[in-house]
């Protein structure tokens, strides 16, 4: 990949970004290892590597949340490249042996969940499964703790907590696993349990149940230092659990006080006067210690995630601040080629083996430092999106965005048979869900909520904006949920004292209008049976719709694309705010205190704005982002 190649991502990058800032490290440095990693030549068009390795895996959540918070489809189709590589048709992975219960093997398959959830291609599900069936497999300590690898009986290291945890979280969510929590939980607690020093609060890097190894202290078992980055994996993959783990969950408690007992010991041995972490953390004065890379990208990634997550206050990103302004500073530079360098990690540190490594200071002190390696910039690239989510506007301010499933209660059977809510639903990743718009949402300080019942007073007084999309009809639900005068009222008077109202609708023969109208009339807004917008195969000008500069809602934006819409018709006291010709496309209406929001289309489910469709002058994605800022605006100011 040519310089100009790179400065051509990181400008698209930046122009799908939704949310208006100067420059994106996280895509700079993801140029860079796009362009370089795995490639021989250099610029290659697609990555080789010569194994199986979690390291790509490292590298690819950073460009899967890049994607998310870009739309940038450039990054889809890096994470799918760079897996297509190694997953044939029949879902079996190239290089990879189950029978080597190596926990390092399992990290990529977290990529192929998302690759399968949002293509719905069964090769990555039968592949994610392979990896499952690994940890079914995985040899155990006498209590259950994973071994680290078969190689390595009765161990237990940091590093391995995220190597498999994540995915194994993931995994029994979506297909139906609920026993597995506690096994999952208790992964950290013993890990914790074992490892952790009482006096600072930090882990050693492994633990030897046997207490036969050279490395193992012969009463704890643990090795004999505090490794930088493996106390960064084992951060990493507390808040990656928490952010799958389910909210009832007994031993849920348990996860967050781990994590925030870990965080404090963290912070008493950053650095006061760069922000870093050093290789051994809690020796700073030894002469051969160094502040290291990749450990520092992963406190800063894991903590500012817990921030955003909810799982620690707010008062706990300054450790992250701190720590990213230090990698700015010392670790980040460019070269006279235009790549975006993140120098200063540690290539490798374990412990056993063959060389053998002893896990004395001398042992972590010979081991190389370079430029780029793929866990450092992986980790840089996770934590570089953490940060700049945190540094755009939030001025939703933690209210409430709650997303019908009553009205629009479609279901299907997932591939274990199991039936769920589909079509419009804020955890759907495939082209009909609103993973997209539900990012935008959270993305702008909201929170994200569904409403399963019919509105009342009560379950509607803790939300700001209300949306009903697509109501059902028997063509989409046997037993569909109508529009009643009465829930019709409910709603009108909840807008009325200051909620926001939105009204995504579709067109005939697509969705109710008789019983959803008995809602929209009351606010002067009238959905028509009927379907404009016609498009034909990838004929897509047939939805363009074209915005007028200065627009009140879409300020940002000069085309969407809505394809087979209803037309609207309104009388007072709602208005037209967006046309095409004699098409109402938006209209909007003031009642009391409150606002109402509508179009005759559901367009802005993912097909139509995760960046994989539609061409780029269709801006779907940022017109999502300038809706959810005007809706925001709409409500009304608690005094």
């Amino acid at each position: 990949m040519k310089k100009f190649s790179i400065l051509f991502i990181v400008l698209f990058a930046s122009s799908y970004f939704a949310h208006a800032q100067t420059e994106s490290m996280a895509a700079r440095v993801a140029a860079t290892a796009m362009a370089t990693l795995w490639k021989e030549p250099v610029g290659a068009d697609t990555a080789k590597p010569t194994k199986w390795t979690y390291d790509q895996g490292v590298v690819l959540l950073g460009i899967e949340r890049l994607w998310i918070q870009t739309a940038n489809p450039i990054y889809f189709s890096y994470m799918q490249k760079s897996m297509d590589y190694f997953v044939s048709e029949n879902g079996d992975i190239k290089f990879y042996k189950a029978e080597d219960y190596n926990i390092d093997n399992i990290l990529c398959g977290r990529i192929l969940l998302t690759l399968y959830n949002v293509t719905g291609q069964v090769k990555y599900y039968k592949a994610a499964s392979l990896l499952r069936g690994q940890l079914k497999g995985q040899p155990r300590t006498k209590e259950g703790g994973f071994w680290h690898k078969k190689v390595y009986p009765y161990q237990m290291w940091l590093d391995g907590l995220y190597m498999g945890q994540p995915f194994y979280t993931a995994y029994a969510k979506q297909f139906h696993e609920p026993e597995s929590f506690d096994d999952i939980a208790n992964q950290f607690i013993w890990m914790e349990t074992h490892a952790r020093d009482a006096k600072t609060g930090l882990l050693y890097h492994g633990w030897d149940e046997s207490k036969e190894q050279k490395w193992a202290n012969p009463v704890t078992g643990c090795s004999p230092h505090f490794w930088g980055r493996a106390m960064g994996w084992y951060e990493m993959a507390l808040v990656d659990v928490l952010e799958n783990f389910p909210a009832t969950h007994p031993k849920r408690a348990d996860l967050i006080a781990i994590l925030k007992r870990l965080v404090d010991a963290i912070k008493k041995v950053q650095d006061p006067a760069t922000g870093l972490w050093y290789d051994i953390l809690n020796l700073p004065n030894e002469k051969a210690n160094y502040l290291e890379a990749s450990a520092s990208a992963m406190f800063v990634c894991a903590t500012a995630k817990a921030v955003r997550l909810g799982f620690l206050p707010a008062s706990y990103l300054t450790v992250s601040k701190k720590g990213y302004d230090g990698i700015l500073k010392r670790f980040i530079k460019t070269d006279d080629k235009g790549y975006t360098n993140l120098e200063g990690t540690v290539s490798v540190s374990g412990l056993g083996g063959k060389p053998y490594r002893d896990g004395s200071f001398a042992y972590y002190m010979s081991e190389k430092v370079i430029v780029n390696d793929p866990k450092g910039v992986g980790a840089f690239i996770q934590a570089a999106n953490e940060m700049e989510w945190h540094a755009t506007a939030k001025t939703g301010k933690g209210q409430l965005f709650i997303l019908d499933d009553y009205y629009n209660a479609e279901e299907k059977k997932d591939i274990k048979g199991v039936a769920y809510a589909y079509h419009y639903k804020w955890p759907e990743m495939y082209n009909n869900g609103f993973s997209f718009l539900g990012n935008v949402i959270t993305s702008n300080g909201l929170r994200t909520g569904t409403l399963s019942e019919s509105p009342t007073r009560s379950n509607l007084k803790n939300a700001a904006i209300y949306m009903i999309v697509d109501a059902d009809n028997v063509a989409d639900n046997p037993t569909p949920n109508y529009m009643h005068e009465k829930d019709a009222q409910e709603i009108y008077n909840w807008v009325k004292a200051g909620g926001v109202l939105v009204l995504f609708h579709n067109d005939k023969p697509n969705a109710d209008f008789t019983a959803i109208n008995k809602l929209s009339d009351l606010f002067g807004i009238h959905f028509n049976e009927d379907s404009h917008n016609k498009v034909v195969g990838t004929d897509y000008v047939g939805g363009k719709i074209d915005v007028p500069a200065g627009h009140q809602i879409l300020k940002n934006v000069q085309t969407i694309y809505q394809k087979e819409v209803c037309s609207i018709t309104v009388k007072a006291p709602a208005k037209s705010v967006l046309t095409k010709g004699d098409l109402i496309v938006f209209a909007t209406a003031k009642i009391g205190k409150g606002t109402v929001f509508a179009t005759g289309d559901p367009w802005l489910y993912n097909e139509y704005t995760d960046g994989r469709k539609l061409p780029v002058i269709y801006q779907n994605a940022k017109a999502a982002n300038d809706l959810v800022k005007w809706l925001t605006a709409q409500i009304p100011v608690k005094k």
